[in-house]
C-alpha cells in the first residue's frame, strides 16, 4: 500500500470516528439516569431501533464472515439469508408487540428485569442466573467482534492485528462511555446505513466490472461444480440435510436474543413496531443477500479450478471483501468500505457492551445488593462496570490469536451468538406464548441452554461417526431445542405461582 492510498483511508476513518465521537457527545445531554442510559427513556423512533435491531444482529461476521462464506459454500449459503430473514420476520411480526407491552407494564429496563417481574419472583435466583449468564456470554461474544476489528485493520489497512483491535477497542469504548444506549442507537443508524448503501451497491459495481464470461453459474460450475448445489456440496444427502438446518437455524438466534430485545423495550410504542419490521426485513434480505453474492462473485473473478480457495481468500475466505473492493473500486471508496466494516463491528461491540454493563450494575449492585440506591447515583458505576467488560473482552480477544491464529471467523462469532440465543431465546419465547411457563422453568432452560452450546462444540463435535454432522449443524440449533424442552418439562413439573399467571392474563386483556 502506498503513502497516499494510506493517508486518504486514515483520513476517511478519521472522519468516520469523528462523526461517531459526535453521535456520543450529543447524545451525553439526553442521560439523565439508568432508563436512559440502557434504554435511551423509551423514547426511541423506529426508523432507528430498526436499523440498531439489524446492525446489532449482524455483526462483523455479515461483511467478513459471510462473504467469506458465499465464496467457499457458493450457492447454498443463501440458505443463511433465508434463515435470517424468517428469523427477523417472525420476531418483530409475532414476539415485539407482546415482549414492549409486558416489560412496559413491568417497569423493566433490562432482559434480567423482565424475567424477574414475569414470574414474579420472591428472591433473585432467576435474576442473578440470568445476569450472570449475560455477563459471561457477552464477554466472549465481544471478545470474537474485538478479534475481527483486528483482522479488519490488518487485512484492509495493512496495520498489525493487535494494534488494530485496541484502536477499534478505545474508538467504540470511548462514545458509549459517553453517550450509552442512545448514543449506541444513534451510531447503529448512521453505521447501519453505511453497511445498507455499501453492501447493496458493492456486488452491482462488480458485476458491471467484472468480464461475464458465460455467466455466474458457469463460472462456478468451471471452477467446483459442487458451488452450484443448492442443496448442499456434499454427495451425502443427510449431510446436507444437516448443512441446511446449520446454516438455515441462525435465524433463531433474533428470537429472543437481549441485545436484540432491549431495543423493542426502548421503542417509543407498540405502533412503531409494525413500521420498523418492514424496514428490518428489508435491510436482512438485501443485505444477506449481498454479502454472499459478493463471496461468489470473489470466488469467479479471484480463483480458478483445481486452487486451494484458502489460500487465495484467506482462512475461510476472511479476505474476500478486502480483495474484492481493492480490486473494484478507488481508493476513496475503499476507506469508506474499511469504515463500513468497523461499523458492522462497532455497532455489535457497543450494544453488547451495555447490556453487560445493564446486569451488572442494575440487576446485581441495585436489584441484589443495594435495592434502595436511587438510579440517579448508578451512573458511574454503570460506566465502569462498562470498561471492566471491555478489558476483560479485550484480554480474551488477544488470547484468542495466540491460542487458536488458524480460527475461523464465521463459526468463532456464531459460537459467541448462538450461546447467548440457546440461553435466552427458549426462555423468551415460552414466556410470550405459554401461561403455564414457570420460574424453575426458565431456569432449567437457560443452564441447558448455556451448558448444550459447549457440549455440542466440544463434545458431540468430535465423536466418531457422527461428529461431522454435528460440525455442520452446528451448535444453535440442538441445544435451542433441547433448552425448549427442558423449560416445557420442568414447567409441568413444577407450574408457575398463580399470581403469576393471573397477572400475565391481567396484561394480556388490556
Amino acid at each position: 500500500m502506498d503513502d497516499q492510498n494510506f493517508i486518504i483511508k486514515i483520513g476517511v476513518l478519521a472522519a468516520y470516528v469523528g462523526v461517531l465521537f459526535l453521535i456520543g457527545i450529543i447524545a451525553s445531554r439526553r442521560i439523565k439516569g439508568m432508563s436512559d442510559y440502557y434504554v435511551g427513556g423509551k423514547k426511541m423512533g423506529f426508523w432507528a431501533v430498526a436499523f440498531s435491531a439489524r446492525a446489532t444482529g449482524e455483526s462483523g461476521w455479515l461483511l467478513i464472515g459471510l462473504t467469506g462464506m458465499g465464496a467457499m459454500a457458493g450457492y447454498s449459503s443463501y440458505w443463511v439469508v433465508i434463515g435470517e430473514l424468517l428469523g427477523v420476520i417472525v420476531s418483530w411480526q409475532f414476539m415485539a408487540k407482546r415482549f414492549k407491552k409486558r416489560s412496559d407494564s413491568y417497569g423493566a429496563i433490562t432482559v434480567p428485569d423482565y424475567l424477574h417481574s414475569h414470574f414474579k419472583s420472591t428472591s433473585n435466583t432467576l435474576r442473578t442466573i440470568a445476569a450472570s449468564s449475560l455477563v459471561v456470554l457477552i464477554v466472549i461474544y465481544v471478545a470474537s467482534q474485538i478479534d475481527v476489528t483486528g483482522i479488519a485493520f490488518e487485512s484492509m489497512l495493512g496495520i498489525d492485528y493487535r494494534l488494530g483491535a485496541l484502536i477499534g477497542f478505545f474508538i467504540v469504548l470511548t462514545y458509549i462511555f459517553v453517550g450509552g444506549f442512545v448514543a449506541a442507537v444513534w451510531s447503529d443508524l448512521f453505521q447501519g446505513l453505511l453497511m445498507f448503501l455499501g453492501l447493496v451497491l458493492l456486488p452491482i459495481v462488480v458485476w458491471f466490472s467484472m468480464d461475464h464470461g458465460a455467466g455466474v453459474t458457469a463460472g462456478l460450475n468451471a471452477i467446483d461444480p459442487t458451488l452450484t448445489q443448492v442443496m448442499g456440496q456434499s454427495t451425502n444427502p443427510w449431510m446436507n440435510l444437516f448443512t441446511i438446518l446449520g446454516f438455515s437455524m441462525i435465524g433463531l438466534g433474533f428470537l429472543g436474543s437481549p441485545q436484540v430485545y432491549v431495543r423493542f423495550m426502548s421503542i417509543k410504542d407498540e405502533s412503531e413496531i409494525d413500521k420498523g419490521k418492514w424496514v428490518a426485513a428489508a435491510f436482512t434480505l438485501l443485505t444477506d443477500a449481498a454479502a454472499v453474492t459478493i463471496g461468489i462473485l470473489a470466488r469467479i473473478y479471484f480463483t480458478e479450478n483445481g486452487q486451494d480457495p484458502e489460500a487465495v481468500l484467506g482462512n475461510n475466505g476472511e479476505n474476500v471483501l478486502s480483495m474484492i473492493t481493492e480490486s473494484f473500486l478507488p481508493t476513496i471508496l475503499v476507506a469508506v468500505f474499511i469504515a463500513i466494516v468497523l461499523s458492522a463491528i462497532m455497532s455489535t461491540i457497543d450494544s453488547l457492551l451495555i447490556l453487560a454493563s445493564s446486569a451488572i450494575t442494575r440487576d446485581f449492585y441495585q436489584k441484589t445488593f443495594r435495592p434502595h440506591i436511587k438510579d440517579e447515583a448508578l451512573t458511574k458505576i454503570s460506566r465502569i462496570s462498562t470498561i471492566i467488560m471491555a478489558f476483560t473482552a479485550l484480554i480474551i480477544a488477544i488470547v484468542m490469536d495466540y491460542v487458536s491464529p488458524g480460527r475461523q471467523i464465521f463459526w468463532v462469532i456464531i459460537f459467541g451468538w448462538s450461546g447467548i440465543a440457546a440461553t435466552f431465546c427458549p426462555v423468551i419465547i415460552l414466556t410470550l406464548f405459554w401461561k403455564g411457563f414457570s420460574e424453575r422453568g426458565a431456569i432449567a432452560s437457560m443452564f441447558t441452554g448455556f451448558f448444550c452450546v459447549g457440549l455440542f462444540n466440544f463434545v458431540f463435535k468430535d465423536l466418531p461417526d457422527v461428529g461431522e454432522y454435528f460440525v455442520a449443524l452446528d451448535v444453535l440449533a440442538p441445544s435451542f431445542a433441547i433448552a425448549m424442552l427442558v423449560g416445557y418439562i420442568v414447567s409441568k413439573i413444577c407450574p408457575p405461582r398463580a399470581e403469576a399467571v393471573e397477572m400475565i392474563e391481567e396484561i394480556d386483556a388490556q
